[in-house]
């Protein structure tokens, strides 16, 4: 058994356990295109890079800023989600190697698991299923009425509620955006950790001011793990 104080660890699913290769911003295409922005040019250019620096939020937040209105914003994540969904059923979701062993040595140790995600839960759940990853965590969570995606605390905050951990001190957080780190700092976990095999660097992370860095999710097993 570990013999530290972490009883839960809520990890990120989309460049943190799961590949993203390029998915969202592909995805994003689309979305851009259901929204009505211009096939190229600034307005595009800057959406796309929104898109970028805003990993890990909810995704009909982000559509909410970039848009005007909130029937475009609408549109714009109903085509991101269908997008997205096509491409998980083409074969395109990976895991990150490692990521399954990496769960599954936590839970055996004691530590429950929760994957949390900026996607809508039908997304999620066909991504779970696509990974064939349905039993792989303690919980899955994704935002959604009264859960506020990142960087609000509140899927780390419901996490901890659902899983029954004794305090916030008893959380460890993993994810592979700036998003990922502040919603574990806001949410007041003792672990806020970064992992490199995402959207943002090192230098992103460690300002957004995460309390490690590790190279891969099997990394962050291993933190835990050590006692």
């Amino acid at each position: 058994m570990n013999n530290n104080t972490i009883q839960l660890a809520v990890i990120d699913m989309a460049g943190t356990t799961v590949a993203d290769d390029g998915l969202v911003i592909e995805a994003f295409e689309a979305a851009a295109e259901a929204g009505g922005l211009p096939a190229d040019g600034p307005r595009r250019e800057h959406a796309r890079q929104y898109v970028l620096d805003t990993m890990g939020q909810s995704k009909i937040t982000v559509f909410r800023a970039l848009f005007d209105d909130e029937a475009t914003a609408q549109r714009a994540n109903v085509a991101f989600e269908q997008a997205y969904a096509s491409l998980i059923a083409a074969g395109r979701a990976e895991p990150i190697p490692g990521a399954a062993d990496a769960l599954g040595r936590l839970r055996d140790d004691g530590i429950r698991v929760a994957l949390t995600t900026g996607f809508s839960p039908d997304t999620q759940a066909a991504l779970l299923e696509a990974l064939g990853w349905q039993d792989i965590a303690d919980l899955v969570l994704a935002p959604g009425d009264g859960v506020r995606g990142r960087p609000f605390p509140d899927l780390i905050l419901t996490a901890l509620i659902r899983t029954g951990a004794d305090s916030v001190q008893a959380v460890a957080a993993l994810g592979d955006t700036a998003n990922d780190v502040e919603s574990a700092l806001r949410a007041g976990c003792s672990i806020a950790s970064g992992t490199l095999t995402g959207a943002h660097d090192e230098r992103r992370l460690v300002a957004a001011g995460a309390t490690h860095v590790v190279a891969t999710v099997s990394d962050f097993a291993d933190l835990l793990l050590k006692g």
